[in-house]
Formats: C-alpha cells, structure tokens, sequence
C-alpha cells in the first residue's frame, strides 16, 4: 500500500517478479485506504491475495482478488493475474478456485462472480475450469462489453 517492494518481499519472504506488480494492479487491489483497513481489518480478508510457488524457487507469482465485501446480495467478484513468465501453468487456475471456495463458505456469500472480455482466451479457460457459468454481460468504460460469469453457493 506504500509502494514498499522490499517490505512486501520480507512479509510474503519471495521475491516479486520485475514487472509486476504494476501501478494500476496495486490501485485495484489496494482501493481501500489505510485507515480504513485500520477501522475493519476484516475487510483486508476480501482483498488480495498473493500466488507464492513452494519450495527452492518460492516466488509470487500473481494474485487473486476480491474487489471488496460481498454486496447486500450476497454476490462477492473475483479477479486474477498472473506474471507473464508464469501464466499456462495452471496457478490462476489453482488460486482462483480454492479463493472461490474459501468465499463460498463465508456466512451470507450466495455466489462469486468473475468478469473478462470475450478475446482473452486465457482468463476464459480459467473461468472454464472453476466451473462458473455465464450469467451475462456489463459494458467497460473505455474497452466495452465484458462477459460475466458466476458460480454459486451449494444451495442458492
């Protein structure tokens, strides 16, 4: 949040990859303000979350996020990145399902939305093997439509 790379690299103790994360990556992640998360730091749980790879070559690789709390409707969104070097190697894939299920099983949670364009092929087949379903579709300000996808709580 202080735009501190090496702090973050002790606390997470793996290096960042050199281009990531980039400046429009931390204002997502990291919309809220500190002393915000300072009054609810339980809000921290719906944000960020970093993909560090085990063993001899423990590094971050991307993260998964949550843009904040679940709505009154009980629908929270995911999203995901993951570093060039790293991406076809199926960490999103991981991240993101067990980040869904973990949601999924918080009180009040009905379903978890995660939103892409139609032309990236790579997010699609993330959102493919987490077995999300879509359920429509919502125009970006500047890059237009984004299709929009949600998996729902056993029971909703």
């Amino acid at each position: 949040m202080r735009g501190d790379r090496e702090e973050v690299e002790r606390l997470a103790n793996a290096p960042l990859p050199a281009a990531w994360p980039g400046r429009a990556l931390i204002e997502r992640a990291f919309a809220i303000s500190l002393e915000d998360l300072r009054a609810d730091p339980e809000t921290r749980l719906w944000g960020d979350r970093l993909m560090i790879l085990k063993g001899e070559s423990r590094r971050v690789v991307g993260s998964v996020i949550f843009h904040g709390r679940p709505g009154a409707d009980g629908i929270a969104e995911v999203g995901y990145g993951v570093e060039d070097d790293s991406q076809g190697l199926g960490y999103a894939t991981e991240a993101v399902r067990a980040s869904v299920r973990w949601a999924l099983s918080q009180p009040g949670v009905r379903a978890v939305h995660a939103a892409t364009f139609d032309w990236h092929k790579a997010s699609l087949r993330v959102i493919e093997k987490c077995e999300m379903v879509q359920v429509g579709t919502r125009e970006h300000e500047v890059l237009g439509e984004v299709l929009v996808f949600e998996i729902r709580a056993p029971g909703a």
